[in-house]
């Protein structure tokens, strides 16, 4: 696999999704030059493949990138003491061998945890199985030696970290908080990132959240970062192609909901047509397999974010699709 340069999703209303089947209204008017229509397609390993390795760990981004992966996507809370670390859910529970809510935690507790003590192959985190399951278990301590990588990279990475490991990868960011209707946690984990990112120079990320509250917020503190639609923005322009706001290069949505086809031709083209780039994701709103990823390729998105980033990566060597700096086959004129 040739390694290259290397990018959230929201939650849709089934009730509002339902009543905009079939419409399909444009907006004109979107930002010029939008340099993400020209950064396709994209692999863009989900948690940096949690099918294949434990997300969101340096060992699983450390993989992703090795592989071909174009870009990586993660997630982002806050510690008590005020350090952005990259950990999809509110607590600890789900992924690592630790119990409670990141933001009560300071940085060195989370920095104990084993983030790779649940991971199943093919499964990603998995819990009450017999430890012979868990390959990867004690890798964080030690106990396990895994080759060519450091204890340090099977726990809870700060984001700094990932960005000084990855200096020419571009990366995909969404703002978490500890719970849907706690906006006050989006804005708090979106004002340090964006002091984080504003240090740090990069532009080569694109930030999202569920949050349009909290995205407001991180665009009006880090107007240089581009972003992905928040929720209630994606809404407007799916319903109603109501243009987004500024600073927002990229549509990034599922493949269905509730049964209803999101991921199509004719939303890419209207993107397109509108200057914005769209990405598609899965998580339980299709199958992580050849079938849907080929399906995905054929609606001319620009970037996928696969759960299995080698599967991805092979089907994409094998239609000679084309990949940033890399010419290829151009799905959009396929069909």
């Amino acid at each position: 696999m040739r390694q290259r340069r290397r990018f959230m999703p929201f939650l849709l209303s089934a009730a509002a999704l339902t009543a905009g089947v079939g419409v399909a209204p444009t907006t004109s008017g979107a930002e010029p030059a939008n340099p993400w229509l020209e950064q396709r397609v994209l692999n863009m390993a989900h948690s940096g493949g949690e099918h294949e390795a434990p997300m969101n760990t340096m060992y699983a981004f450390q993989r992703a990138v090795a592989l071909g992966s174009d870009m990586l996507e993660l997630d982002v809370q806050s510690t008590a003491d005020g350090q952005v670390v990259v950990i999809h859910d509110a607590t600890v529970d789900e992924t690592t061998d630790g119990t409670g809510r990141v933001v009560d935690m300071t940085l060195d507790e989370v920095k104990e945890l084993d983030a790779a003590y649940w991971f199943v192959p093919g499964r990603s985190a998995v819990h009450g199985l017999d430890d012979t399951a868990y390959p990867l278990r004690g890798a964080r301590h030690g106990s396990l030696k895994v080759e060519g990588h450091k204890p340090k990279d099977f726990t809870v990475p700060t984001l700094r970290e990932v960005l000084k490991a990855f200096p020419t990868t571009p990366i995909n960011i969404e703002i978490k908080g500890t719970s849907d209707a706690d906006t006050a946690s989006f804005i708090r984990t979106g004002t340090l990132l964006a002091d984080l990112l504003t240090k740090s120079g990069r532009t080569d990320l694109i930030v999202g959240s569920f949050n349009d509250a909290a995205l407001a917020d991180f665009h009006a503190r880090a107007p240089q970062v581009p972003m992905s639609a928040a929720r209630n923005a994606m809404l407007g322009y799916f319903l109603a192609g109501v243009k987004p706001p500024a600073g927002t290069v990229a549509f990034q949505i599922p493949v269905t909901f509730a049964g209803i086809p999101v991921a199509t031709r004719a939303f890419v083209q209207r993107a397109h047509a509108d200057g914005y780039a769209v990405h598609v994701w899965f998580s339980g709103s299709a199958p992580d397999d050849a079938a849907t990823y080929d399906a995905m390729i054929d609606t001319c998105a620009d970037g996928i974010m696969p759960a299995k980033p080698t599967l991805l990566e092979s089907i994409l060597d094998e239609r000679g699709i084309e990949r940033p700096g890399t010419p290829g086959v151009d799905p959009c004129e396929a069909g």
